[in-house]
């Protein structure tokens, strides 16, 4: 009986929200099942904005499946591939972002990514792909180090003490902060062209999200066609240092990429990784898929009225695919669920809402969900103000500034937005906020939006 249910639960893990699997001759799953403490899995993620949300966690749902197997999980920043950018599902070229946003992007994937994954070294590592793409000529190092130099059995201190573009502090800045450091190949001009060898122009620039640009006569650069190998290249720098990369993880618009990859371990005689792509999950909108880009998204540490209220935003068609990537529902459920919607025999408030509950649940834990369901009920549909709201620091700062430094708002623009649309309501007046540069007082209350109050203290 436990070989059954271990055997359902591997089947659930490649059908449940998979896109597709790529698996030739079945070597991933007979590895899974035979020895999974020896498995090893990647996902890729590029911290080009803050925070986790919920189109991440279905994929990092996933992989805490893996873990509890027995599998190891390599969690790995792009902090060079986000300067890159990747081009998949862009027709526009995507900006720039500074090092320093980079960094700090990056603390907080790592601060949240424990609120699903195991970070038991066992089943966990993290890494950034910096430390072979990034050579010690690209550092920065601080100036005015002095390092110490063993020779012998005596110490000898650098004196005077080094200018940053002295070569001894580089490398001693580029060894200090490498997070790997043993079975590391760094990758030059010489290792990239070796393999760009073996890899068409044409199978690069047949990609839609190109031909798009090149019918509307706008540029292609060649730093994003390169993305797919370069993360092709992080796979097998992955396998080098973890002794196999097994399988790659990520959604059905990384589909392309992860192949590039199975092509570069293939040419570095490794056993190629399999593929496992995931459905995406469409943002509050019900058309993009999730993206704080787009503002369609819903945080994993969003607070829990919040969240609530985000999901009951979702349109009705969303519910099911919501259901199947964000909740523990049995999928057999979940497709009664489904049709039920369809042939309208149920209200989808009352399914959303058990979803909303269900997603909350989650992150927050089923008190807070149950207490975020009662806001709902007594803000939305009795029409009351909650008792408990998001309580913010005012100083003699702006409302406007408060909210976008809270993050309760992605830009000054989206203030001024809702302040035109008169979505900013002074509850203590039930006025329409008409000045943008408003300075609060400590005390006042303010609906901000549909769903979001939040008091000045």
């Amino acid at each position: 009986m436990k070989e059954i249910m271990s055997k359902n639960k591997i089947n659930e893990l490649f059908t449940r929200g998979v896109g597709e699997f790529i698996d030739p001759n079945g070597v991933f799953r007979k590895k899974l099942e035979t020895n999974p403490e020896k498995v090893v899995i990647k996902l890729g993620v590029d911290p080009n904005r803050p925070d986790i949300h919920l189109g991440h966690a279905v994929i990092l749902h996933k992989l805490r499946q893996f873990q509890d197997l027995g599998c190891k999980v390599i969690f790995l920043i792009g902090d060079v591939t986000a300067m890159i950018g990747d081009p998949t599902g862009k027709s526009k070229i995507r900006p720039e972002i500074e090092q320093a946003e980079i960094q700090a992007n990056m603390k907080t994937y790592l601060d949240q990514v424990d609120k699903i994954l195991l970070k038991d070294p066992k089943v966990f590592s993290w890494t950034t792909n910096s430390d072979w793409l990034v050579s010690i000529n690209d550092i920065i190092a601080p100036d005015n180090q002095v390092i110490n130099i063993n020779v012998g059995d005596k110490t000898i201190a650098t004196t005077p003490p080094l200018p940053g573009n002295h070569i001894l502090a580089k490398a001693h800045h580029w060894e200090e902060t490498r997070r790997q450091k043993d079975n590391i190949n760094s990758y030059t001009l010489v290792s990239l062209l070796a393999i760009l060898r073996k890899v068409t122009f044409s199978r690069l620039i047949e990609r839609d999200m190109f031909q798009e640009r090149i019918k509307e006569g706008l540029p292609v650069f060649m730093n994003e066609m390169l993305y797919p190998v370069i993360q092709g290249i992080d796979s097998n720098a992955i396998s080098n240092i973890y002794g196999s990369c097994d399988l790659e993880v990520g959604g059905t618009d990384q589909h392309f990429n992860m192949l590039v990859g199975r092509d570069i371990m293939e040419m570095n005689q490794k056993i190629p990784q399999a593929v496992l792509s995931f459905k995406l999950l469409e943002g509050t909108d019900g058309k993009e898929k999730m993206s704080k880009s787009l503002d369609n998204y819903i945080g994993i540490t969003d607070e829990p009225n919040d969240m609530y209220g985000k999901v009951m935003s979702i349109p009705d068609s969303s519910i099911g695919n919501y259901f199947e990537l964000c909740t523990f529902t049995p999928m057999e459920e979940v497709e009664d669920i489904r049709k039920k919607l369809e042939k309208r025999s149920v209200n989808p408030k009352d399914i959303k809402m058990k979803l909303a509950k269900q997603i909350v649940a989650i992150y927050h834990g089923e008190d807070k969900a149950q207490k975020a369901e009662e806001s709902f009920v007594s803000t939305f549909q009795k029409r009351e103000i909650p008792e408990e709201m998001t309580e913010l620091d005012g100083g003699e700062k702006t409302l406007m500034d408060i909210l976008v430094e809270a993050k309760i708002l992605s830009s000054k623009g989206d203030f001024r937005r809702l302040i035109e649309e008169g979505a900013v309501t002074d509850l203590s007046t039930d006025k329409k906020l008409t000045d943008a540069n408003f300075i609060p007082e400590s005390g006042m209350k303010f609906k901000i939006g549909k769903k979001t109050f939040i008091k000045i203290i």
